[in-house]
């Protein structure tokens, strides 16, 4: 084998019918796997996204359906080493869609026999690590980032002017992004958007239809724009002045690194997932409740050196997260998997 393994990364159906099933979403998932593309090509690792070759020596699996039981199963038997990711836990499942509770006790078992299949599992935080480790995974598992292109995702002020003027902002805005679900809360948002009448609000993401979630109430404030998947998330990221993230349950929220890196002041939920790398008051604010969220927009709506300031402490989190640095901590698994 040469010095840097050859990696092939895979994810399910991602080129199933021409990737039909991950067009116009914009999930958290495949984001991660551009990163990882993105972070093999800067740590200099050579990779494939073609399961048929034949020269590879370890396969990286994102999402676990029935062509990567298949593919674990065939590249063990060939003496491939196997690292799986914990993009998908029970706890981040339970409130996606109206039937997932159903579900989620067959897909923690389903979860648990394959990662327990991999020679090591990456997990997006401790927080998952954990919970992971709770369901029964006896793999080795590793908390590491998903990453953040921090060159991608930086200010423009051309796409801001192109941004505010193609969603009609004119006020300072705060914004969200992420898929409109009950578990991302966007009723939190809407409440913010009543509280602060003279404010624009917007949410950048895919909005689904009312047979998979509770729908969105038929009258908004006027000062509230939910605008549905957009093709160009740096303009929408750069439109915004504050970003608010109100998820109830996250793996880590890759838009929160994404916001970070653009230098938004940011105000999220304070749940466990941001234990140990999100601190309250440093390089963000943690809200427990509706009053909070409010208060600490208003904060930050109301004083321009605080939200600089906690504009560019965010930015030197997503500097410690950037795809470089987490290319660093790549190297390490691989030569890990070889030292067995």
């Amino acid at each position: 084998m040469q010095n840097k393994p050859k990696v092939c990364l895979n994810l399910e159906f991602y080129r199933f019918m021409g990737g039909i099933f991950y067009k116009n979403i914009g999930t958290g998932l495949l984001s991660s796997y551009k990163n990882q593309k993105r972070i093999l090509k800067q740590a200099g690792v050579e990779f494939t996204e073609n399961t048929k070759d034949k020269d590879y020596h370890i396969l990286q699996v994102n999402l676990f359906g029935p062509m990567s039981f298949y593919l674990i199963k065939r590249d063990k038997r060939k003496g491939r080493k196997i690292i799986g990711y914990a993009h998908n836990t029970p706890e981040d499942f339970e409130k996606v869609f109206r039937f997932s509770k159903i579900i989620v006790p067959f897909l923690k078992r389903w979860l648990v026999y394959m990662e327990n299949q991999c020679d090591t599992v990456i997990c997006p935080s401790e927080y998952t690590k954990r919970n992971m480790a709770n369901h029964g995974v006896k793999t080795r598992l590793i908390a590491l980032s998903n990453g953040i292109d921090t060159n991608l995702y930086s200010f423009s002020e051309e796409k801001r002017v192109a941004g505010r003027k193609e969603y009609d902002l004119k006020k300072p805005t705060i914004f969200s992004v992420g898929l409109v679900m009950p578990r991302k809360s966007p009723t939190t948002f809407i409440k913010m958007a009543k509280k602060f009448p003279d404010k624009d609000f917007i949410w950048f993401g895919k909005i689904y239809s009312g047979a998979m979630v509770k729908k969105l109430p038929k009258e908004l404030p006027k000062n509230l724009k939910f605008t549905g998947f957009v093709d160009d998330i740096i303009v929408a990221f750069n439109s915004g002045d504050i970003f608010v993230f109100p998820s109830y349950e996250e793996n880590e929220g890759m838009v929160i690194l994404e916001a970070a890196s653009m230098k938004k002041p940011l105000v999220v939920r304070d749940i466990p997932t941001y234990e140990g790398w999100l601190v309250h008051g440093e390089n963000c604010f943690k809200a427990k409740n509706q009053e909070e969220f409010e208060k600490y927009v208003e904060m930050l709506l109301g004083n321009k050196d605080l939200r600089e300031k906690m504009g560019e402490a965010a930015y030197g989190l997503a500097q410690k997260n950037s795809i470089e640095n987490i290319g660093k901590r790549f190297l390490k698994i691989y030569a890990d998997l070889f030292e067995k």
